[in-house]
């Protein structure tokens, strides 16, 4: 079995690196093309199941990557909850906290890394047993959580995983070990 981790196209937010939890952000139209291109990525793949964190910018991407009709939504796909540093940005954060470190110190009103963990081990528990491959279309900070608690380290760790807008990566396996396959993957226009 593969794990796809397809993050969301560009939103204005993702753009302007502002904390994008639950606020339902569109796709710029940067993002609109950033998902149509993973369309032409994942053409001819059989997938056994397709899940989606159902904010809208996550669904618009999965449905331009032409898997919207499968989508199952859940909520444990969710993007991190920023609570009061939702739609701020880091720089803006530290001004006031200048020691601030989302990974070790979570938000306030939001969730902590360890919050995110839970939710995310229940999608990877949901995924034991399955043969086929599977895709996934979610945001950034919850799917780097998802690659560190797949490779069986702690939450926290997902803060080693940078993972831009538009991109695929893949979780699998190398004889009976846990890996990743790919990360980060830029989908390019074709030329």
């Amino acid at each position: 079995m593969e794990i796809v981790l397809a993050r969301h196209g560009e939103t204005e937010w993702s753009r302007d690196l502002r904390h994008t939890g639950r606020t339902n952000i569109p796709l710029t139209d940067k993002g609109r093309r950033q998902a149509e291109l993973l369309r032409d990525s994942l053409a001819g793949r059989s997938f056994d199941r397709v899940l989606s964190s159902p904010l809208d910018r996550a669904v618009e991407t999965c449905r331009l990557a032409g898997l919207g009709e499968r989508a199952e939504l859940t909520d444990d796909l969710v993007e991190w909850d920023y609570g009061e540093y939702e739609g701020i940005t880091t720089a803006q954060i530290r001004e006031e906290r200048p020691d601030w470190y989302l990974w070790r110190d979570g938000c306030p009103g939001g969730e902590t890394s360890a919050d995110v963990g839970r939710r995310v081990d229940r999608v990877i528990g949901g995924l034991e047993g399955l043969d086929g491959d599977v895709a996934l279309f979610a945001h950034g900070h919850v799917l780097r959580v998802l690659a560190a608690r797949w490779l069986r380290l702690g939450p926290e760790s997902g803060a080693l995983l940078k993972l831009d807008t538009g991109t695929l990566s893949a979780l699998g396996w190398e004889r009976e070990t846990r890996v990743v396959t790919r990360w980060n993957a830029p989908v390019l226009a074709p030329e």
